[in-house]
C-alpha cells in the first residue's frame, strides 16, 4: 500500500481489494479529507444495480470518498462532477475531444462504445458522519466480451482498444484527480448549472430517440435534456417527462 496527498485529496494505492467502494466505507472514519482509493485489481467490483463489475488487472477502478454537508439530493449532483472529470481526463490523455460523450445517467463512451461508469453510494447523509463513494471503472486496457452484455445495451470498449493508447491506472488517476478537484469546485461554488451546461454539451444522442427503462416500464421519446435536478427530460408524443431513474437504450 502507499498513500500521498495531491489536488487536495489524499490517494491510497492498494495491489488487491474486494471492492474500492467498500473500502471507501470502511476507511471513512479516519481519513481526514477527501481521498482516492486506487485498486490494482478487485475481486467483488460492482456496478449499478449491483452488477458484478469485471476489474482485470490494468483497468481503471478507483473511489473518491468524500464527506458531503449537502442534502441528499443534491449529493447525488455530484455523479455528473465525475462523469464530467471523466471526460476531461480522456480528453487530456489522447487528445480526442471528438471521440468522447457522455451517456445517461453516468456513463462516458467512446466512440459510441462504453469506456467508464460511476457508482455512487453513501450513508448517513444529512448526519454528523455523512459518507459518500464515488466509484469509477475504467476499461483502460480491456473490455468485457459485447456478447456478455445485455441486448440492447451500449457494447463496451477499451481505450487501448480504441485508441492504441495504453495508459496506467496511476497515470489516468493523475488526469482525473484535479480534473475531479475542478469541478467539484465549480459544483460548490456555482452550483449544479455550470456543471449541468457542460454535461449537455457533451450529452451522447441529445435530440435523438432513445429508450429508458424504469423497472418494467419502457418509455420512448427524444432526449431533449436533463433538468435542474438531474433528471432525464424525455419528449415523448403526449408531452414532456422528467424521469429521475433509468436504464437508457440508443
Amino acid at each position: 500500500m502507499s498513500a500521498d496527498r495531491d489536488q487536495g485529496a489524499g490517494r491510497i494505492v492498494l495491489p488487491e481489494i474486494d471492492s474500492t467502494n467498500a473500502e471507501g466505507f470502511r476507511r471513512a472514519a479516519m481519513l481526514d479529507g477527501p481521498t482516492w482509493i486506487l485498486a490494482g485489481f478487485q475481486t467483488a467490483g460492482r456496478g449499478r444495480r449491483a452488477r458484478p463489475w469485471e476489474s482485470p488487472r490494468g483497468n481503471f477502478h478507483a473511489t473518491l470518498v468524500l464527506k458531503p454537508t449537502e442534502p441528499p439530493e443534491t449529493v447525488a449532483l455530484r455523479s455528473f462532477a465525475a462523469a464530467l472529470a471523466l471526460r476531461d481526463a480522456c480528453v487530456a490523455l489522447t487528445g480526442l475531444p471528438d471521440s468522447f460523450a457522455l451517456k445517461w445517467p453516468n456513463d462516458v463512451l467512446l466512440n459510441g462504445g462504453k469506456l467508464a461508469g460511476i457508482l455512487l453510494e453513501s450513508s448517513s447523509l444529512g448526519t454528523a458522519t455523512p459518507v459518500l463513494c464515488i466509484g469509477i471503472g475504467v476499461n483502460l486496457i480491456a473490455a468485457p466480451d459485447a456478447t456478455l452484455v445485455e441486448p440492447g445495451a451500449t457494447p463496451p470498449v477499451s481505450l487501448l482498444q480504441e485508441t492504441g493508447l495504453r495508459v496506467t491506472p496511476e497515470a489516468f488517476l493523475d488526469a482525473l484527480a484535479p480534473s475531479y478537484a475542478r469541478w467539484e469546485a465549480t459544483f460548490r461554488s456555482d452550483g449544479f448549472a455550470p456543471l449541468r451546461d457542460a454535461w449537455l454539451a457533451s450529452a451522447a444522442r441529445k435530440g435523438e430517440t432513445i429508450r429508458a427503462r424504469t423497472g418494467t416500464e419502457t418509455r420512448e421519446g427524444v432526449f431533449e435534456s436533463i433538468d435542474a435536478t438531474g433528471n432525464l427530460i424525455l419528449r415523448m408524443t403526449s408531452g414532456p417527462v422528467a424521469i429521475a431513474a433509468a436504464e437508457v437504450f440508443f
